[in-house]
């Protein structure tokens, strides 16, 4: 690279503190484990600072999201008109910065409070200093939100009139009725394109003011993601995924998924199904999977005669389905928010995430069969290399389960050496990453997917609150209980409106948004949590399905640039045998519970 072409100095400082908070959260617990093995105690405050990095995490992968324009939204401004879409990205980036002006305010004004406290986190570092990243980061993403608005300054300054805004908020009368017309512009915002976080921050906030509770009650309960000691595996699992999906193990994997099935008739439909539903969980996110595995799969499939409407189909659901199987962010989210243990939903997600790829590759499979498509001779010496050149990607599991199950490490303990045997196999074993080149890459891309969809989380925690101070969710449950008597109806209507939510909205804002609504209602029909987990989890996957607005849509279109009309029509076929098997997961509970039920007993 030219030095000419050197980043700026800001976005490498950045990107430098991003792979610096990662690489402590990974080192941190590996001397835990090491100190309490070798002399029976490890560092004292380290899990404490851990907790406290998720924050940081949290925040400045969303700067690297804003700076990226990644951060998630419901839509983008291509499905309007050309001459329409500059006015609307101009009109929901001044929206979307009135919301983070305003949640800077919230966080100075939290911080000074906590300054005044003088209380500290641990290693004597004052808790204030922590939170500093909040009125910063937000700050940092408000100039980001700016600068993308529009390629001219006359745009730009447009869009910066959403910095005047919280000021004439402020100034409007009590008795003067805003909740009803803001909430409306930020609705209208979302729809438009606006990032999802500041649509749920920006509720919160004018849910909060009407309410009479000062606003730094927002940034006082994302402070809430440092209380969890389970939260940091989210961000180091996803890292280690990412250490996969980066290095050589794909091209292993399909050497061995080819080698043990391409021999079935349509095998080569089997294999990419596989490869693509193995990927899905590691890196978190079915589009990274479409956008990256699915553009190398997808022309194989061509190439061996497959049908290329079946191919694009088979390509396109395979990588919403996996998210089932660890060590899938979904779970883990779901399980934090829902207070569930994760072994259990990951244990109950196991067979219902064997029957999604089992109707995905059967169907795809029985196309290429019925085209006569050339197999794969099934060699034993072949697959006994594929298996013996893949034993590291295997063994991974199996480490990872039974230091957990074995009381040796704690969750965050097992993502952190997770992330230490993926550096370890995929930098010096397979020798498939370069440490120099490849791992800085690999830790801002997952600090920026990290960042994109935990803000979500931590402004929704301040929503969540709201929503059960005003009880919302006991009224929603005397709403439906009124109205639907049969838990199988129950179940019904959850269904249909989990595709509805799974079509509109991404995984990660579904969870936060929606799980603090049904869980009780569900929890009153005598529904056990850990299927509804599964049950949430397997409606979300299919909603990414459904048209018009279904997410891995788009992303196929986008990637392979294919008219939505085609898109839709091949995956037709798909969607609709996995509206059965979910249907299936959805009434025979059996299918969840029984695998934890013989793993963890009945309980």
């Amino acid at each position: 690279m030219q030095p000419s072409e050197r980043p700026p100095f800001h976005f490498r400082f950045e990107n430098a503190l991003v792979v610096t908070v990662l690489a402590v959260m990974a080192i941190l617990p590996l001397i835990e484990i090491v100190g309490r093995v070798t002399v029976g105690r490890g560092i004292s405050g380290s899990i404490v600072v851990v907790q406290n990095l998720t924050l940081w995490i949290t925040v400045l992968g969303a700067v690297l999201a804003a700076r990226s324009e990644r951060l998630l939204a419901l839509s983008t401004q291509r499905f309007l008109a050309p001459r329409a879409q500059r006015p609307v990205k101009i009109f929901t980036s001044a929206i979307a910065v009135a919301v983070t002006t305003t949640l800077v305010v919230a966080s100075l004004d939290f911080v000074q409070i906590e300054r005044e406290f003088g209380d500290g986190v641990a290693w004597d570092v004052p808790i204030w200093v922590v939170l500093a990243v909040l009125p910063i980061g937000f700050g940092a993403i408000t100039g980001r939100l700016i600068w993308h608005a529009a390629s001219d300054w006359p745009g730009r300054a447009i869009a910066a009139v959403g910095l005047l805004i919280p000021l004439a908020f402020t100034a409007v009368p009590e008795t003067v009725g805003v909740v009803l017309p803001a909430t409306l512009v930020i609705i209208a915002s979302t729809a438009l394109g606006m990032p999802i976080f500041t649509a749920i921050g920006g509720a919160a906030l004018v849910l909060f003011w009407d309410d009479g509770t000062p606003t730094n009650a927002v940034p006082g309960e994302t402070y809430r993601l440092t209380a969890s000691p389970m939260l940091p595996a989210i961000p180091l699992f996803a890292l280690a995924g990412y250490l996969l999906a980066e290095g050589s193990a794909s091209r292993r994997l399909t050497r061995l998924f080819t080698a043990c099935v391409g021999w079935m008739p349509g095998g080569l439909a089997i294999v990419a199904t596989l490869v693509l539903a193995f990927f899905t969980p590691l890196t978190g996110a079915s589009g990274i999977t479409i956008l990256s595995m699915g553009g190398l799969l997808l022309p194989v499939l061509v190439r061996a005669k497959y049908p290329e409407q079946t191919s694009l189909g088979l390509v396109t659901v395979s990588g919403s389905i996996g998210l089932l199987w660890f060590p899938s962010l979904p779970v883990f989210l779901y399980g934090f928010y829902a207070n569930i243990d994760y072994a259990q939903l990951f244990v109950g997600g196991l067979l219902p995430g064997i029957l999604l790829v089992v109707v995905v590759a059967g169907w795809g499979a029985s196309q290429g069969w019925l085209r006569g498509v050339v197999r794969t001779p099934f060699v034993a010496r072949d697959a006994m290399g594929a298996i013996w050149e893949a034993k590291w990607e295997l063994l991974l599991p199996g480490v990872v389960l039974g230091g957990i199950a074995g009381g040796y490490t704690t969750l965050v303990e097992a993502a952190a050496l997770t992330v230490l045997y993926t550096f370890v196999v995929e930098c010096f074993i397979q020798r498939g990453l370069s440490v120099r080149r490849d791992l800085p890459r690999i830790f801002v891309e997952c600090g920026t997917l990290i960042g994109g969809f935990m803000i979500i989380l931590s402004v929704a925690l301040g929503f969540t609150n709201f929503l059960i101070i005003a009880e919302i969710p006991t009224m929603a449950l005397d709403w439906v209980q009124a109205h639907i008597e049969s838990p199988m109806l129950f179940l019904l209507a959850l269904n249909a409106f989990l595709i509805l939510v799974g079509a509109m909205m991404d995984i990660y804002s579904a969870i936060v948004v929606v799980v603090p609504l049904i869980a009780p209602i569900a929890a009153a029909y005598g529904i056990d949590p850990v299927h509804l987990g599964i049950v949430f989890l397997a409606n979300m996957e299919l909603g990414y399905l459904m048209p018009p607005m279904g997410e891995n849509l788009f992303l196929s279109s986008y990637r392979f640039d294919k008219p939505l009309t085609e898109v839709y029509r091949s995956t037709l076929p798909y969607t609709l045998l996995l509206l059965g098997a979910v249907l299936l997961i959805t009434y025979v509970p059996g299918m969840t519970l029984w695998l934890v039920r013989i793993v963890f007993g009945p309980g």
